[in-house]
């Protein structure tokens, strides 16, 4: 299969995904299973787990361009790879816990409430707008598109990582 009939396949999944995925996320976030009859108990010790995980995956990210400034492009594509893998395991959890337990409310005042729903809203948007980049990136790695690679990734990593710092400031901010 060419180059350009494999790209073609790829973004048609890259759409299909950047749009269902946070979709299905905002459809299950407002499913509470316990709410619904279900005999399920709360998963309530996932935040600090899918927390971790996030500040995980900044460091991941962070030691894949160190890597990749290295010239170890294997290493820098295994740790991107293990990076994808750690965002779709918080997504699984996030969905998990938001399934079976109440929401936390944010108890600040003053100056900490604005700053923790700045925090929360650029989180949240970014981490939706960051799914196609972080697939097209890796699309154009895996089909050897170097050039066009690293033009998106110098998008992509500043948002991904913003995204997942966020996502462990969110949650110290909460508890």
């Amino acid at each position: 299969m060419s180059n350009l009939v494999q790209e073609k396949k790829y973004k048609k999944l890259i759409t299909v995904l950047s749009i269902i995925i946070p979709i299905a996320v905002a459809a299950l976030f407002g499913i509470n299973l316990r709410e619904l009859g279900f005999d399920v108990k709360p998963l309530t010790f996932l935040p600090p787990i899918y927390a971790f995980i996030n500040g995980l995956t900044a460091v991941i990210l962070i030691a894949a361009v160190v890597a990749i400034k290295k010239g170890n492009r294997k290493l820098h594509e295994q740790l991107n790879t293990f990076a994808i893998i750690c965002s779709l395991l918080f997504l699984l959890m996030y969905i998990a816990y938001h399934m079976t337990s109440d929401s936390t409310k944010f108890g600040g005042e003053g100056a900490t409430k604005y700053i923790y729903y700045f925090i929360l809203i650029t989180h949240i948007v970014l981490s939706v707008i960051v799914i196609p980049f972080v697939l097209l990136t890796y699309m154009r790695a895996k089909l050897g598109q170097f050039s066009k690679h690293k033009q998106i990734a110098k998008k992509t990593f500043p948002l991904w990582l913003y995204v997942a710092i966020t996502g462990v400031i969110v949650y110290i901010m909460i508890s």
